[in-house]
């Protein structure tokens, strides 16, 4: 289920993201009610987006329709731009096993309860945290999730707005059901000034998930115009039942860009069958959102 510091074009981008205000004001200025909208319709469902950007909106949601069209089991995801104010979303309610895109919660779940006792994470927290985002160190997330709690979990979850989550039970974090549009919410949370968590917890957060391993840079950076100001996370689980889960979450927050983008799957007949899913939607967001 399964390093350097941010680059200098990505804590441009984040600085500012910071001056965009609290995480309440990018939330409910994604999508204007002025926005243009369009849908697309795809596998009974529809790929729907809104934005201020001239025909962005109905580019985008054919875009993604045609990638996900015809892939095998299920997918969704979610997008935000706050440069051109563009959201989309396609089956962003949907449940999914969470796999490792859980280990980003768990860290912020950390952080949260960190601040919360006034104090900084311990070296061996720190080592922990750091092998569990940048290697999606299994041991690792086990450690952190019992050090965390329960009760922990769901608290950050609660402030961060992240209601739709619910956290694997009996140390099954791995199943912990996760939606697009939290994860949406989550990346949001990590690339903006808000009451869940300061700054330098933030920075922290971006920082390891910019420092993933090369072989595990894979799904939503597919096609990103700025690899430097890349910061993901993805995961992936086979199951018996509905074959591979495998999902991917990140932020892009350099050379003048700010969005973020949640992909789930489900139902893939083998690994690389999910990550082209993630990919092929992916490619066609950077593209849109940036050309």
């Amino acid at each position: 289920m399964h390093g350097s510091r941010i680059s200098t074009s990505a804590r441009r981008g984040l600085a500012a993201v910071v001056a965009a205000g609290s995480l309440l004001t990018v939330l409910t200025t994604a999508t204007p009610a002025s926005a243009g909208s369009a849908s697309t319709p795809v596998g009974g469902s529809k790929v729907v987006c809104t934005s201020k950007k001239p025909g962005l909106a109905p580019a985008l949601s054919q875009d993604i329709a045609d990638a996900l069209h015809g892939r095998e089991g299920a997918s969704a995801l979610a997008v935000y731009d706050r440069r051109s104010r563009t959201h989309c979303e396609f089956k962003a309610g949907t449940h999914f096993d969470s796999a490792s895109v859980v280990k980003v919660t768990v860290l912020a779940a950390l952080l949260r309860q960190a601040e919360e006792a006034h104090r900084k994470l311990t070296p061996h927290e720190k080592r922990l945290a750091t092998a569990m985002i940048t290697k999606s160190d299994n041991k690792s997330t086990t450690a952190l999730w019992r050090r965390v709690g329960p009760a922990g979990i769901k608290h950050f979850l609660s402030l961060a707005g992240m209601r739709h989550t619910v956290p694997g039970t009996h140390g099954a974090w791995g199943l912990t059901q996760i939606t697009a549009a939290d994860q949406l919410t989550l990346m949001q949370l990590l690339t903006t000034d808000n009451r869940v968590l300061t700054a330098a917890s933030r920075g922290y957060a971006l920082d390891l998930m910019h420092r993933v391993v090369p072989d595990q840079r894979w799904g939503v950076p597919a096609g990103a115009p700025d690899p430097d100001a890349v910061h993901v996370k993805n995961g992936w689980l086979p199951r018996k039942a509905d074959g591979w889960r495998v999902n991917s979450v990140g932020t892009f927050n350099g050379s003048g860009n700010d969005y973020g983008m949640a992909v789930l799957s489900t139902g893939n007949h083998t690994m690389d069958d999910g990550v082209a899913t993630v990919e092929r939607a992916a490619r066609v967001i950077h593209r849109d959102l940036t050309h």
